[in-house]
C-alpha cells in the first residue's frame, strides 16, 4: 500500500511517527528496537522533528537507522520560529547532524508562524540546491493557508495534519481540496494517542475482522487514497500490530457503523492540532 507524491515518487501509506520518543531513557532500547522492527516490516517512512524532545527524537532515530538509512524515506520538520530563509537552512543542518545523515527525503514547515511563506520557501530552495533535502512540504495548514502556499509554489509534497475518527473536520473541505490539487495527506495521531481504543464501535468492527481496535482505527484512516498514517510504536509488539493494519479492509457495514459513532462533519471547522 503506497501513496504517490506530486514528484512522482511513492512512499509507504503506513509509516512510523516518533513524537514523545526519547523522553524516557528507560524506554530507549525498546523504542530503537521498535523502529528497527518497523523497518523490517516495511514501515520505511519515518517522521520526526527538531521540536520532538528538543532534538532527542532525531538523535534516537539516527541511532535506530544506523547503516539502514538508504532504506528509509526520512521526514523532519522546522519550527516556525526558525523558518526564515537562513534559519530554515540552519535548522535543517542541525537536524541532519542529529540524525547522522547528509539529507532528508522530506522537510516540513511544522506549522504556520509569523514568517512569510516566501521566506521559508527561499530556505527550502537553498536546501534543495545543496542536496540537503529532496522534497519539502508543510504540516498543520488549513485550507486557506494551503491555497496561499500553492499560489507561491507547486512543489509542496504533503500536508501533515491531525486526522482520525474523532478528528474528521478536514473531510469537509481540506481533504477534497488536497485530492483535487494532488497533494497527499499525512495523518498524525491516527489513533488519537490511544484515546480511540476505548470505543465500543471500534472494538466491534475490529472483532469482526479478528483485529485490534488500533488496527481498525489505522485501517479507517488508510481507506482513503492518497492518505498515509504515521502512528508511533514504542515497542516491538506495537510495531508488529501497526504493520498488520495494512491487511485490514473495512466493509461498507463497518464504515457505516463507525460513521454513526463518529459522525462526519456537517460543515467547515478550523483545523485541529495536537
Amino acid at each position: 500500500m503506497t501513496v504517490l507524491l506530486p514528484s512522482g515518487e511513492t512512499v509507504p501509506a503506513l509509516g512510523m511517527g516518533t513524537w514523545r520518543m526519547a523522553e524516557d531513557p528507560s524506554r530507549r532500547d525498546a523504542e530503537i528496537a521498535a523502529l528497527r522492527t518497523g523497518l523490517d516490516l516495511g514501515l520505511t517512512l519515518v517522521d520526526t522533528a527538531e521540536m520532538y524532545g528538543s532534538g532527542a527524537s532525531e538523535e534516537l532515530v539516527g541511532e535506530a537507522l544506523g547503516d539502514r538509512r538508504d532504506e528509509v524515506f526520512l521526514v523532519s520538520k522546522v519550527l516556525p520560529s526558525h523558518a526564515s530563509a537562513a534559519g530554515t537552512v540552519r535548522a535543517c543542518e542541525a537536524s541532519l547532524r542529529r540524525l547522522g545523515t547528509d539529507r532528508l527525503d522530506l522537510y516540513l514547515l511544522h506549522w504556520r508562524g509569523s514568517v512569510p511563506f516566501a521566506e521559508t520557501l527561499e530556505g527550502f530552495a537553498a536546501l534543495l540546491e545543496a542536496g540537503k533535502i529532496r522534497h519539502w512540504g508543510v504540516s498543520n495548514l488549513d485550507l486557506g493557508d494551503m491555497q496561499e502556499l500553492t499560489a507561491l509554489s507547486d512543489a509542496c509534497q504533503t500536508n501533515q495534519i491531525l486526522y482520525n475518527l474523532s478528528r474528521r473536520g478536514p473531510e469537509h473541505d481540506l481533504l477534497p481540496w488536497q485530492v483535487s490539487a494532488g497533494i497527499p495527506v499525512m495523518a498524525y495521531s491516527p489513533v488519537e494517542q490511544g484515546r480511540l481504543l476505548d470505543s465500543p464501535a471500534l472494538a466491534a468492527v475490529a472483532a469482526r475482522h479478528d483485529a485490534t481496535p488500533a488496527q481498525a482505527a489505522l485501517a479507517w484512516v488508510l481507506r482513503r487514497p492518497q492518505v498515509c498514517a504515521i502512528p508511533k510504536a514504542g515497542t516491538v509488539e506495537h510495531a508488529r500490530e501497526n504493520a498488520r493494519a495494512v491487511e485490514l479492509a473495512l466493509t461498507a457495514e463497518d464504515l457505516a457503523e463507525l460513521d454513526r459513532a463518529f459522525p462526519p462533519p456537517q460543515g467547515p471547522s478550523p483545523l485541529e492540532m495536537l
